[in-house]
Protein backbone atom coordinates (compact mmCIF):
# COMPACT_ATOMS: atom_id res chain seq x y z
CA UNK A 1 0.00 0.00 0.00
CA UNK A 2 3.08 2.33 0.91
CA UNK A 3 4.09 2.03 -2.79
CA UNK A 4 0.64 2.50 -4.21
CA UNK A 5 0.49 5.89 -1.93
CA UNK A 6 3.89 7.13 -3.07
CA UNK A 7 3.10 5.97 -6.96
CA UNK A 8 -0.62 8.01 -6.30
CA UNK A 9 1.75 11.06 -5.05
CA UNK A 10 4.42 11.17 -7.78
CA UNK A 11 1.55 11.32 -10.52
CA UNK A 12 -0.88 13.85 -8.27
CA UNK A 13 2.18 16.23 -8.30
CA UNK A 14 3.60 15.45 -11.86
CA UNK A 15 -0.08 16.24 -12.98
CA UNK A 16 0.02 19.63 -10.97
CA UNK A 17 3.10 20.80 -12.57
CA UNK A 18 2.24 20.18 -16.17
CA UNK A 19 -1.65 21.64 -15.08
CA UNK A 20 0.39 24.34 -13.82
CA UNK A 21 3.19 24.83 -16.66
CA UNK A 22 0.26 24.75 -19.06
CA UNK A 23 -1.79 27.41 -17.14
CA UNK A 24 1.02 29.55 -16.80
CA UNK A 25 1.74 29.36 -20.72
CA UNK A 26 -1.73 30.12 -21.52
CA UNK A 27 -1.71 33.35 -19.59
CA UNK A 28 1.64 34.42 -20.53
CA UNK A 29 4.15 33.00 -23.17
CA UNK A 30 7.16 31.13 -21.53
CA UNK A 31 10.59 31.38 -22.65
CA UNK A 32 13.55 28.91 -21.78
CA UNK A 33 14.82 31.26 -19.41
CA UNK A 34 11.82 31.47 -17.25
CA UNK A 35 11.45 29.29 -14.33
CA UNK A 36 12.16 28.42 -10.57
CA UNK A 37 15.12 26.11 -9.34
CA UNK A 38 16.22 25.49 -5.92
CA UNK A 39 19.23 23.73 -5.48
CA UNK A 40 19.67 20.76 -2.87
CA UNK A 41 22.19 22.99 -1.59
CA UNK A 42 19.84 26.51 -1.40
CA UNK A 43 17.23 23.92 0.52
CA UNK A 44 20.26 22.75 3.13
CA UNK A 45 20.53 26.59 4.18
CA UNK A 46 17.12 26.87 4.48
CA UNK A 47 16.90 24.29 6.57
CA UNK A 48 20.31 25.06 8.35
CA UNK A 49 18.64 28.50 9.34
CA UNK A 50 15.89 27.20 11.21
CA UNK A 51 15.43 26.58 15.28
CA UNK A 52 16.14 23.83 16.99
CA UNK A 53 13.90 24.17 19.57
CA UNK A 54 10.61 24.77 17.40
CA UNK A 55 9.55 24.12 14.24
CA UNK A 56 10.33 26.11 11.55
CA UNK A 57 8.37 26.77 8.30
CA UNK A 58 9.29 28.99 4.84
CA UNK A 59 8.01 29.19 1.74
CA UNK A 60 10.95 28.81 -1.00
CA UNK A 61 8.86 28.67 -4.42
CA UNK A 62 5.68 30.46 -5.09
CA UNK A 63 3.35 29.87 -8.57
CA UNK A 64 0.36 31.22 -7.72
CA UNK A 65 -1.98 29.40 -6.69
CA UNK A 66 0.53 27.01 -5.37
CA UNK A 67 3.21 27.44 -2.36
CA UNK A 68 6.00 24.92 -1.91
CA UNK A 69 7.45 24.80 1.57
CA UNK A 70 9.98 23.66 3.54
CA UNK A 71 8.46 22.37 7.14
CA UNK A 72 11.22 21.35 10.05
CA UNK A 73 9.58 19.47 12.49
CA UNK A 74 11.57 19.02 16.14
CA UNK A 75 9.97 16.61 18.69
CA UNK A 76 7.75 19.12 20.57
CA UNK A 77 3.67 18.50 20.50
CA UNK A 78 2.60 19.01 16.95
CA UNK A 79 -0.91 20.28 16.14
CA UNK A 80 -3.29 18.71 13.81
CA UNK A 81 -4.68 20.52 10.97
CA UNK A 82 -8.01 19.87 8.45
CA UNK A 83 -7.96 22.25 5.57
CA UNK A 84 -11.22 22.41 3.85
CA UNK A 85 -10.31 23.36 0.44
CA UNK A 86 -6.76 22.55 -0.40
CA UNK A 87 -5.13 19.05 -0.56
CA UNK A 88 -1.54 18.34 0.76
CA UNK A 89 1.41 16.70 -0.45
CA UNK A 90 4.52 16.13 1.94
CA UNK A 91 7.66 14.71 0.80
CA UNK A 92 10.00 13.79 3.26
CA UNK A 93 13.17 15.24 2.57
CA UNK A 94 15.27 14.51 5.69
CA UNK A 95 14.30 12.51 9.18
CA UNK A 96 11.51 9.96 10.40
CA UNK A 97 7.46 11.33 11.68
CA UNK A 98 4.73 9.31 12.34
CA UNK A 99 1.69 10.81 10.53
CA UNK A 100 -1.65 10.32 11.75
CA UNK A 101 -4.71 10.53 8.52
CA UNK A 102 -8.71 10.23 8.70
CA UNK A 103 -10.70 10.12 12.33
CA UNK A 104 -11.69 13.45 14.23
CA UNK A 105 -9.49 16.41 15.15
CA UNK A 106 -9.75 17.10 19.18
CA UNK A 107 -10.77 20.63 20.43
CA UNK A 108 -10.71 22.07 16.92
CA UNK A 109 -10.66 25.47 15.92
CA UNK A 110 -11.56 27.09 12.83
CA UNK A 111 -9.30 29.55 11.23
CA UNK A 112 -10.84 31.08 8.07
CA UNK A 113 -10.88 27.85 5.80
CA UNK A 114 -8.22 25.77 8.17
CA UNK A 115 -8.95 23.65 11.25
CA UNK A 116 -6.22 23.08 14.17
CA UNK A 117 -6.56 20.80 17.36
CA UNK A 118 -4.73 18.96 19.79
CA UNK A 119 -4.84 15.80 18.29
CA UNK A 120 -6.70 13.09 16.21
CA UNK A 121 -8.30 10.33 17.44
CA UNK A 122 -8.78 7.47 15.16
CA UNK A 123 -7.74 7.66 11.79
CA UNK A 124 -4.31 5.63 10.01
CA UNK A 125 -1.03 5.98 11.68
CA UNK A 126 1.88 5.86 9.43
CA UNK A 127 5.61 5.77 9.99
CA UNK A 128 7.38 7.93 7.48
CA UNK A 129 11.01 8.34 6.35
CA UNK A 130 13.49 10.45 4.02
CA UNK A 131 12.07 9.44 0.89
CA UNK A 132 8.35 9.30 1.54
CA UNK A 133 5.31 10.99 -0.06
CA UNK A 134 1.99 11.43 1.07
CA UNK A 135 -0.73 13.57 -0.48
CA UNK A 136 -4.28 14.36 2.28
CA UNK A 137 -7.00 15.35 0.56
CA UNK A 138 -8.92 18.47 1.57
CA UNK A 139 -11.04 18.06 4.49
CA UNK A 140 -8.93 15.14 5.75
CA UNK A 141 -7.95 15.94 9.08
CA UNK A 142 -3.39 15.14 9.57
CA UNK A 143 -1.17 14.72 12.59
CA UNK A 144 2.13 14.54 13.49
CA UNK A 145 1.66 12.82 16.40
CA UNK A 146 5.32 11.82 16.98
CA UNK A 147 8.93 13.26 15.26
CA UNK A 148 12.20 10.84 15.93
CA UNK A 149 14.57 14.03 16.59
CA UNK A 150 13.53 16.49 14.03
CA UNK A 151 12.11 15.77 10.27
CA UNK A 152 12.66 18.26 7.70
CA UNK A 153 9.68 17.84 4.96
CA UNK A 154 7.89 19.54 1.45
CA UNK A 155 4.79 20.31 1.96
CA UNK A 156 2.45 21.68 -1.44
CA UNK A 157 -0.81 22.77 -0.65
CA UNK A 158 -2.97 22.11 -3.79
CA UNK A 159 -6.08 24.51 -3.92
CA UNK A 160 -9.56 22.11 -4.87
CA UNK A 161 -12.78 23.38 -6.01
CA UNK A 162 -15.57 21.64 -4.25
Amino acid sequence: MHTVLKALSVTALSTLLVSAALAQQAAAPATPSEGIVVTAADLAAIVAKQPTDKNGFQSFMQLAPYNVNMEHRVNVPQNASVHDTEAELFYVVKGSTTLVTGGKLVDGKQNGVNWTGSGIEGGLEAKLNAGDFVLVPEGVPHWFSKVDGDVTLMSLHLPRSK
